[in-house]
């Protein structure tokens, strides 16, 4: 048997069918490539990438992440169509959190506290349900510790968080406070990034509810050396020559960081 004159063969066949024939055999095939896309990024992992310094020193700024989906959320990609899954959260885990509204970007935070908790925080220290919260990661400003944020929650005099909590949250926040304590709601969740003074979290919007969060990290594939107001969302071209900088200079490249796993 000729391989060439086999080929020839399937060509002059496939260049007989009627052109609709082709169309619609071409059709199919891209179907399924982007049938495959939208299941793995919908259901299985997706692409993070870290703009701002609220979580360091776990996660920095240009940290770039593989987030599993599985079990936590299903969604059509570039929707807000989605649908919580069977696996709950655990406290500490780190989750992205699916934009609590349509004006924002999704965030990623630390879980802190549960649905049914009681959060109270003193100078800095973090107590769930009276117990002491061992926290290693977390990052603090030397002499913050008597500032609002790291005192939670606040007096009822300033429910607004020295102005920084959100209307809403201000007008909210007192109807979960018994005994000084914050309660969490069910299906709800607190949520803070581990760099606690300069991270707009629930101390500041409040909480979170089970049906935002979408997946957690499970690694950096890519981490950049990159000024944070290039990465913020919407600076594409910033970002693209950040990415090139990176590559003409591997220097910017924070090697040591690649493939850790959480």
């Amino acid at each position: 048997m000729n391989p060439k004159v086999d080929r020839k063969s399937r060509d002059s066949k496939e260049h007989s069918r009627p052109v609709g024939s082709r169309m619609l055999k071409e059709l199919l095939s891209w179907f399924w490539v982007v049938l495959a896309f939208v299941l793995l990024e919908g259901t299985v992992a997706q692409a993070r990438m870290i703009p701002s310094g609220s979580m360091e020193n776990t996660l920095l700024v240009g940290d770039h992440l593989i987030v599993s989906l599985v079990g936590y959320d299903a969604g059509i990609p570039f929707t807000n169509v989605h649908v919580p899954l069977w696996r709950q959260p655990h406290r500490q885990q780190i989750f992205v959190i699916r934009n609590l509204d349509r004006n924002s970007s999704d965030l990623i935070k630390r879980v802190i506290g549960m649905p049914g908790d009681r959060i109270k925080i003193a100078a800095g220290r973090v107590y769930v349900n009276g117990k002491a919260l061992d926290e290693p990661y977390s990052l603090h400003r030397q002499g913050a510790a008597a500032s609002i944020a790291e005192n939670f929650p606040p007096p009822a005099r300033d429910y607004s968080m020295d102005g920084f909590a959100t209307p809403e949250w201000t007008r909210d926040l007192p109807r979960h406070i018994v005994n000084g304590e914050l309660v969490v709601p069910q299906d709800d969740y607190f949520m803070m990034g581990d760099n606690r003074d300069d991270s707009n979290d629930s101390r500041f919007w409040g909480f979170v509810p089970r049906s935002n969060l979408v997946g957690t990290p499970v690694v950096i594939y890519m981490s950049i050396d990159a000024p944070e107001d290039v990465l913020q969302s919407g600076n594409f071209s910033d970002r693209f020559r950040a990415y090139l900088d990176a590559a003409e200079h591997p220097s910017k490249v924070r090697w040591g960081r690649l493939l850790h796993a959480f």
